[in-house]
């Protein structure tokens, strides 16, 4: 099963300081009618998010799947300039990468790192991951919440894994912030034997720019790394 994937990049004036959150609440507060933009309804809605915002290393970008892809190409032309919080930017370029994305095992291991703090843990399995006997148990926990963030992510694509999934991780903890909370976050990379499309996201908070996962391509089998295929880029 295939779906389509639209990838936005903005080209500012300046760097941009803030968060994917900002960035959110900027573009997606002028649809407040479009739930997928800001994934709210009256009350919040607990599936895997269909528009993802990222600000990476100063450069604000969106990531539309599958119905999302047509909603985000839907305001692309509303975007001039960003305000987020005091700071104003205007967007000099819009750069658009067509892809159709794909999540499915293959027979290999693949290689991925996080660009972004992966937020593996919950109030639950905090307790647990702090109550661990040593680095082997907290490595365990990790691959578990790992293997689950993965089945969430094909369910909320309408996607069936019908084999098991393995992990291996090499991860170190960091902190965040998430929601005005500091909380433990995770770098590092992982590797499994599923293909998972380039710039989707793991774990909570997602929509806001966290757990972006890319193929690791200094390991050595990332000439077969990325669940995308197809993929064309065009000036916007």
């Amino acid at each position: 099963m295939t779906f389509p994937v639209l990838y936005l990049v903005l080209k500012t004036d300046h760097p941009v300081r803030e968060s994917g959150a900002q960035l959110r609440g900027c573009i997606a507060g002028n649809y407040p009618d479009r739930p997928i933009l800001h994934h709210h309804t009256p009350a919040l809605i607990y599936s895997y998010p269909k528009v993802q915002y990222r600000v990476i290393e100063g450069t604000p970008s969106i990531l539309g799947i599958d119905e999302g892809a047509e909603a985000l190409r839907s305001v692309i032309g509303d975007i001039s300039q960003l305000t987020l919080g005091q700071s104003r930017y205007r967007v000099e370029q819009k750069v658009t990468y067509e892809l159709e994305g794909s999540l499915y095992p293959v027979r290999d291991i693949r290689s991925y790192r996080f660009t972004s703090p992966w937020i593996a843990l919950n109030a639950k399995n905090y307790e647990e991951y702090q109550s661990a006997g040593g680095w082997r148990e907290r490595k365990a926990l990790l691959n578990r919440i790992l293997v689950g963030n993965i089945l969430s992510m094909a369910k909320g694509l309408d996607i069936v894994i019908s084999r098991d999934i393995r992990v291996r991780t090499h991860l170190d903890p960091v902190s965040v912030t998430y929601k005005g909370i500091v909380m433990t976050g995770f770098m590092g990379e992982f590797q499994t034997n599923m293909a998972i499309p380039e710039f989707f996201a793991l774990g909570k908070g997602v929509s806001q720019g966290f757990g972006t996962v890319i193929p690791d391509r200094s390991a050595p089998n990332s000439a077969s790394q990325g669940g995308s295929r197809g993929t064309s880029g065009h000036m916007g």
